[in-house]
């Protein structure tokens, strides 16, 4: 099979097509699809289950399945923005919530013996608290069905109600993630519907009211940004207690969006981890291939030391 490092899908045809510039070495990567692969896509099937792994072409899929670790996605499969950067589709989704989701996530999680959950979603403004109660009852459902399980929430932005925050972090994950994705400047283009100050206050509000709960971010690079203003970002993160930071290249999914301005060269990221380790984050995964959930379980131990 392909790699999705080095194809495209071009929505019109569905057929892959080749990239405008070819991807350095350093971003060619095997796809891995064996027997866990396989056992792991049949259970998401079999229970009528979404993954971000999927929905946004994430390339590290293959080696995450083959090792049993998958990022769950709820809230159906229909995001309600249309982010510059993201592959997952975009529109008004045709009902509310599936209440039977945090079951079947559960269910999930019991047949693959995970020891770490990390569960995101797509944007729901559609809803009232923006699929909050429901983000909650997937942690309540996982910790029935699976008790050892540590759970890591990626969530959105909740369009700033605190409160539908305040119903997550009441369910107490063991990690709180959401991704502040680029630089303020390129906000409106990479992030439209979200607020760079937004995404700062509820990582501020989530560790002042639940300081024992570490919290999460992470940056897409290559959109364009400079360096200065990644160095910036980073310090605001860090002021709001953020204990965790991912950096990674960000790839172009389809040519419908935003392209790769350039591609940093793994030195860059090792420079930035360095840089971020002494602004006070607890644990800095950057690299081409870093997305935010990968090694999430040993990012999490990293931090707790």
């Amino acid at each position: 099979m392909a790699s999705p490092f080095n194809i495209v899908n071009s929505p019109a045809s569905g057929v892959p097509s080749p990239e405008a510039h070819p991807r350095p070495d350093w971003l060619r990567v095997k796809f891995l699809g064996g027997e866990n692969y396989q056992e792991l896509k049949g259970i998401m099937r079999t229970l009528g289950l979404n993954t971000v792994c999927e929905s946004a072409r994430c390339p590290n899929m293959g080696e995450c399945w083959e090792h049993r670790t998958a990022t769950f996605m709820i809230l159906g499969d229909i995001c309600t923005r249309a982010c510059g950067f993201c592959a997952v589709p975009s529109g008004r989704p045709a009902g509310p919530p599936d209440e039977d989701e945090p079951n079947r996530v559960a269910e999930a999680a019991a047949r693959m013996g995970l020891r770490y959950a990390v569960v995101t979603s797509v944007n729901r403004d559609d809803q009232p608290d923006g699929g909050a109660r429901i983000f909650a009852r997937t942690i309540q459902e996982i910790r029935r069905r699976v008790p050892a399980c540590r759970i890591e929430l990626l969530i959105p932005d909740f369009r700033g109600d605190w409160d539908a925050l305040e119903i997550v972090l009441a369910a107490r994950p063991d990690v709180l993630n959401h991704n502040t994705e680029t630089v303020p400047r390129l906000y409106r283009q990479v992030r439209k519907g979200a607020l760079y100050e937004r995404s700062l206050e509820l990582l501020r509000r989530s560790k002042q009211s639940h300081p024992e709960i570490p919290t999460k971010t992470g940056l897409m690079l290559g959109l364009g940004e400079e360096k200065q203003e990644v160095l910036d970002t980073l310090q605001e993160l860090a002021a709001q207690g953020t204990d965790i930071l991912t950096l990674g290249q960000y790839l172009q999914p389809t040519r419908e969006h935003l392209p790769v301005v350039r591609y940093l060269h793994p030195a860059e990221f090792a420079e930035f981890k360095i840089l971020g380790e002494a602004m006070g984050f607890k644990h800095v995964e950057a690299g081409p291939l870093v997305r935010s959930s990968y090694h999430a379980f040993e990012q999490t131990e990293s931090a707790r030391r």
